[in-house]
């Protein structure tokens, strides 16, 4: 493969390394988790071994809600990366996704780093993602169906990122057209559409609007993990700005406000957004959350304990929503969502 670095290349590989080594987590505002406590029930009768998690992510079988969070993609460092997390994925049968495939639009050299996931996961769901900024540029959506076509995608993430947008120096803050460009794609592509923020969270007035165009999927991705902000702003020290290091709707309040769409939208709810413990992971399915999905988290413990890491991390996880489902007399995630959880504080 041809490695030449192209500028958005070389802005894809700054995100990365910023991701790894740098301090990009919310300062002073958290994902709301903490506000919330199981009700313990002691008398629970509920049996410890007849508790699963398999699923369906639209169609396909998976052993686990969770999604492994769309990441990155069009860098070479990316390659190795995502050939890792597909491994991951494969064996623990669960949904991956890829980074924004902006890349793959304008410089053919890097798709490898992207249909390489597919490769190395072939029988799991695989999400594909582009920009919402790039969206309202497109002149033909024939672009996303090659984008699809590429990884052999199950669904589509358009992701939201104003916020990363406007403080990006290179960036495109305008996004005039966009539901008039989802409401076509939604038609155009054969694949269901997720719509997913990148840090800063989706309210319920704006999912409301977003599951008008047709979309299938709402990734709230709430405030609280990383903030793609302090990346934009590390990478341009003059843009400086502590407001906006912590601009974003925590991910608990998000979960809140889209849950009450269930009634009238039939879509999948994704809760993302500093998902960062088995704890947190079930706060998220209790408040709505029908997956749960992570990004830096995994990408860190990839990084310090290579594939064995990640699934040893992930199946933990799992088994401490185990326990949570026990302890509050549920037999299952649904019946975790049956008021299981309480606020301590009147906030969020």
């Amino acid at each position: 493969m041809n490695h030449e670095i192209n500028k958005t290349s070389l802005r894809k590989k700054e995100h990365l390394d910023l991701s790894l080594k740098a301090d990009v987590s919310f300062r002073t505002k958290t994902n709301g988790f903490e506000h919330y406590e199981f009700i313990h029930d002691a008398t629970t009768e509920v049996e410890l071994d007849k508790i699963t998690f398999d699923t369906k992510f639209f169609k396909k079988k998976i052993n686990y809600p969770f999604i492994i969070s769309c990441m990155t993609g069009g860098t070479y460092e990316a390659e190795n990366i995502n050939a890792q997390l597909a491994i991951v994925a494969e064996e623990l049968k669960i949904p991956i996704g890829v980074g924004s495939q902006r890349q793959a639009i304008e410089n053919k050299n890097y798709r490898s780093t992207y249909d390489i996931i597919r490769k190395n996961a072939k029988t799991v769901p695989v999400l594909g993602n582009l920009g919402a900024a790039e969206l309202v540029k497109l002149k033909s959506l024939e672009i996303v169906k090659m984008l699809v076509d590429l990884i052999q995608a199950d669904a589509f993430v358009i992701h939201l990122n104003p916020l990363q947008e406007l403080l990006q120096p290179e960036g495109s803050p305008n996004f005039k057209g966009l539901l008039k460009n989802l409401m076509k794609l939604v038609r155009h592509i054969d694949v269901p559409i997720i719509i997913k923020e990148v840090g800063a969270g989706i309210s319920g007035k704006a999912a409301k609007i977003l599951l008008e165009t047709g979309v299938q999927g709402i990734d709230v991705a709430g405030a609280g993990g990383t903030s793609w902000a302090a990346i934009e702003m590390l990478r341009n020290k003059s843009l400086m700005n502590d407001y906006f290091w912590d601009w974003g709707l925590p991910t608990s309040f998000c979960l809140k406000e889209n849950l009450k769409l269930k009634k009238k939208f039939n879509f999948i709810l994704i809760g993302s957004g500093g998902i960062n413990s088995g704890v947190e992971a079930a706060k998220a399915f209790a408040l709505g959350a029908d997956y749960v999905a992570s990004a830096r988290t995994i990408l860190k413990e990839l990084d310090s304990a290579g594939t064995d890491g990640v699934k040893n991390l992930i199946t933990r996880w799992f088994e401490t929503i185990k326990k949570i489902i026990f302890l509050t007399g549920s037999k299952s995630l649904k019946d975790l969502r049956k008021n299981k959880i309480l606020r301590r504080k009147l906030i969020y």
